[in-house]
């Protein structure tokens, strides 16, 4: 497996719902998450066992916003992420809010 170099976001859906998200960041192929520090608003940040981050999982994907996911990254000494970084999260959370 070779080294992944840039951020990406995977998704889970279940019956046509996002359930959950992870917002991976740059890392090796053999890294593995061995803490995980909780922050705000249901993101977890995993860290490698020399202290690198390696992903945040979102929790409560129907209610993430780009500000929180921000405030998790900086606190993980990442760039902050950009709206077409979680483009589907934040069009679904947006479409749910004006449909109810």
């Amino acid at each position: 497996m070779k080294n992944m170099n840039n951020r990406y976001l995977e998704i889970t859906y279940r019956h046509g719902k996002p359930v959950a998200a992870y917002f991976y960041l740059p890392r090796k192929s053999d890294d593995a998450s061995t803490k995980s520090i909780a922050g705000s608003a249901g993101l977890i940040t995993d860290y490698t066992a020399d202290g690198r981050p390696i992903g945040i999982e979102i929790t409560s994907p129907t209610s993430v916003t780009l500000s929180a996911l921000n405030e998790a990254l900086v606190t993980a000494h990442q760039q902050p992420a950009t709206p077409d970084d979680i483009a589907p999260l934040l069009v679904g959370n947006h479409l749910r809010s004006t449909a109810q």
